[in-house]
């Protein structure tokens, strides 16, 4: 399995309901289609490094999944169509950690 997070930035004026609303409906989605959600992070509202569109800020919200990579693909799709948020990323991170845990062992001293 691979490991993905995935941040997504809603509109400032988003309803606590409508946010979880998502959050849940996302978690879902992975789940049918056999992934897993490790992790959830609500951020809360934070400045924008620059605008977008009329927005100086936004809602952040962090997802870590364990999956494959097609409910990646779904996830990605739903948020590209939800009104409300304005920027969503998601990183492939499995390769990374396996790095760091691999200096980690060499640096270790026996």
């Amino acid at each position: 399995m691979r490991t993905y997070e995935v941040i997504f930035i809603s509109a400032p004026g988003t309803a606590d309901d409508d946010l979880t609303k998502l959050t849940t409906q996302l978690e879902q989605t992975v789940t049918t289609r056999g992934g897993i959600v490790t992790k959830t992070e609500h951020w809360g509202r934070r400045k924008l490094a620059y605008s977008i569109g009329k927005y100086d800020e936004g809602n952040y919200t962090l997802l870590y999944i364990d999956g494959t990579g097609q409910e990646i693909a779904e996830v990605e799709r739903r948020l590209r169509v939800t009104d409300f948020v304005i920027r969503h990323i998601t990183v492939r991170t499995d390769e990374d950690l396996k790095r760091a845990a691999k200096v980690k062992a060499k640096r270790k001293p026996t």
